[in-house]
């Protein structure tokens, strides 16, 4: 399998940067506060993340990581083209995967990125 090049997680209100190449917004929801002409979002693909139940029932609470990080690359596999589109963009340069939570560690957008370099979960 090949690999994919790295792909970079950072927070929505952060300013873009040359460094963040394709920038896409993976939440479900606008990030409150944020006009989208400031925001530098190429594109926003809320059909990757997470369900409205699977978001409510993580509710950002570090110890549900693992099973949200499991039940959400189960959500996954159930959008392979969306996937392939991802990485695609990933081989053909920088990709910066945008988030709007305060928990840089915890959040949808490293889980997608884990998924999409290949470090599943089981």
């Amino acid at each position: 399998m090949a690999t994919t090049p790295p792909i970079r997680v950072k927070r929505a209100y952060e300013p873009a940067s040359p460094e963040d190449g394709t920038r896409i917004l993976v939440d479900r929801l606008w990030p409150r506060g944020l006009r989208k002409a400031d925001a530098a979002v190429d594109r926003w693909l809320k059909e990757l993340a997470p369900s409205t139940e699977l978001r409510q029932w993580f509710g950002h609470v570090p110890e549900r990581w693992d099973e949200f990080h499991r039940r959400y690359q189960e959500e996954l596999q159930q959008r392979p083209e969306k996937l392939d589109e991802l990485r695609a963009l990933a081989a053909a340069g920088p990709l910066t995967l945008l988030f709007s939570a305060h928990d840089e560690a915890h959040n949808n957008a490293v889980a997608l990125r884990d998924v999409l370099q290949g470090q599943e979960r089981r």
